[in-house]
């Protein structure tokens, strides 16, 4: 019961929280298992494997793993960066940025903590050397709602949004001008990203 609520809880957790909740629990079932009076080797052999389970979620932490199915990635592999977006936090610092972008077109990209496909984004889609190729002449702005401020809600408004249910990307020319038909909408994989860029 415990692990269902973490993991309904999860969306809402950054990676840290998570894996040190699933690294509680593993290592908790383990002790309550060793404990139990139950000399059998099937427990012993379980309370291991899940003390060997915790032991690794708690690895992940101490590495800086970003992801708790994949707890031992940040010894494995580099780490894969994603692109850089400037925060915008209302209407009237979206403007003034809008309004001296340079000449350069603009990707507006709103974000939130709870939104599963922003997150899918961030790790698949804005990883991928492609993309940040060509992102890389572009002006990237980002908007994080997960607060849901007052301006929040101003600049979901603007943009007829009654919440970031997915990850939506707004694109303007170099000229600040909104380019409609290029809005992006949910989770896209890169090869599908690259064709809206």
């Amino acid at each position: 019961m415990l692990a269902t609520a973490l993991w309904i809880v999860s969306p809402v957790l950054s990676p840290r929280p998570q894996m040190a909740g699933w690294a509680a629990l593993a290592i908790g079932y383990a002790l309550s298992l060793v404990f139990s009076g139950s000399g059998s080797w099937r427990a012993r052999a379980l309370a291991v494997g899940f003390a060997g389970l915790g032991a690794v979620q708690l690895n992940g932490i101490a590495t800086g793993a970003g992801d708790p199915l994949a707890p031992l990635a940040a010894i494995n592999h580099r780490p894969e960066h994603a692109v850089e977006f400037k925060r915008i936090g209302s209407i009237g610092e979206l403007d003034a940025v809008l309004a001296s972008a340079a000449g350069k077109p603009v990707m507006l990209d709103f974000y939130a903590d709870w939104c599963i496909s922003c997150k899918e984004m961030k790790k698949y889609t804005f990883t991928d050397a492609r993309i940040r190729a060509r992102l890389d002449n572009m002006l990237l702005l980002q908007v994080d709602v997960t607060a849901n401020s007052a301006d929040d809600k101003e600049l979901l408004k603007r943009f007829g949004l009654f919440g970031p249910v997915a990850a939506k990307d707004y694109f303007f020319d170099a000229t600040g001008k909104e380019l409609n038909h290029a809005m992006v909408v949910g989770f896209k994989p890169a090869d599908q990203f690259l064709v809206s860029l």
